[in-house]
């Protein structure tokens, strides 16, 4: 659109291209685009609400005339709640404004199996393109990730290579035209047997069991004194935080009541929780969950349960 062929003259030079991502985004999006040579300065932060999508005021405030080109990636479950962002709204908006929308999907994508939860997901079909994991959901080993884009077009133009002693066929579909390998091993394999073995109605009863194992998970904790939920799953991600009963306890003391009790579960081997940063931060090496109560800027920690039915 802006007469600019990346694939024959590269990045140097180009008009400047802006990435609008959500504060709650994964990191592997801050990765992604200094693997692509965008830089971490092509990345505009939309803040998020209560609920834990992207801001719709705040994120139509970020577009003004004459915008260098942009990408916006909304998330399809975020890591720390599964939040999907209002795709119905954001996406014809960021268009309409000749943005390029890309998915998220890692986490929450494969909701759309599930009649009971795709909701969540109502519009993310309008995308220019996707991205998910299989390892998640479907428990497929970790490098099994999926990439789907609506222009096959540019996504062929950016992948394919062509040299005297490659066979092509007309006929087929030739995988290095799609992806950056010249070869590759059958990762699909894993995929399509546990698509096979769980059919249709499997993934949704999967989706559906982990989603309510997770609730189960969260709402069963809460019975037991000096436990706070932070958030009460909707899909498969729930928050909650360890809180020292002593009196005039300070928030160090309860991050220390949450760091303890993770530590003891974990040990056990009965369980396995993890954790994330949410609402706030901290210190980069503290691998525990750092939270903060809705309306508050303190950091505080907490425990995120994912269930993953095994």
């Amino acid at each position: 659109a802006r007469g600019w062929d990346v694939n024959i003259d590269g990045l140097f030079g180009a008009p400047k291209v802006r990435v609008v991502v959500s504060e709650a985004r994964h990191a592997s999006v801050d990765r992604a685009l200094r693997f692509l040579g965008f830089g971490q300065n092509a990345i505009v932060a939309a803040p998020t609400d209560v609920s834990g999508r992207i801001d719709e005021s705040t994120f139509r405030a970020t577009f003004h005339r004459d915008d260098e080109p942009t990408i916006v990636v909304l998330d399809a479950a975020d890591l720390n709640i599964g939040a999907c962002d209002s795709f119905a709204t954001l996406i014809p908006f960021a268009q309409a404004a000749g943005a390029w929308v890309h998915i998220d999907g890692a986490f929450g994508l494969m909701a759309r199996a599930s009649r009971a939860k795709r909701g969540h997901l109502a519009g993310v079909e309008l995308a220019d393109s996707w991205a998910t994991d299989g390892h998640k959901w479907l428990n497929v080993p970790f490098d099994n990730g999926f990439a789907c884009v609506r222009d096959s077009a540019a996504h062929r133009a950016a992948m394919t290579i062509n040299a005297s002693y490659i066979a092509n066929t007309a006929s087929s579909r030739d995988q290095i035209d799609w992806n950056p390998e010249w070869s590759r091993r059958a990762r699909g394999f894993a995929v399509y047997s546990a698509l096979l073995e769980l059919g249709r109605d499997g993934v949704e009863a999967l989706i559906d069991r982990t989603s309510a194992h997770a609730l189960a998970l969260v709402k069963g904790m809460v019975t037991f004194p000096g436990i706070e939920v932070l958030w009460t799953p909707t899909l498969n991600q729930g928050l909650v935080r360890f809180l020292d009963q002593q009196a005039g306890a300070s928030l160090q003391d309860h991050d220390r009541r949450t760091d303890a009790v993770i530590a003891a579960i974990n040990a056990s081997g009965e369980a396995f929780f993890s954790g994330t940063s949410w609402r706030g931060g901290g210190s980069a090496g503290n691998p525990l969950v750092i939270a903060s109560s809705a309306g508050s800027s303190e950091s505080q920690k907490t425990l995120r349960s994912r269930d993953q039915d095994t």
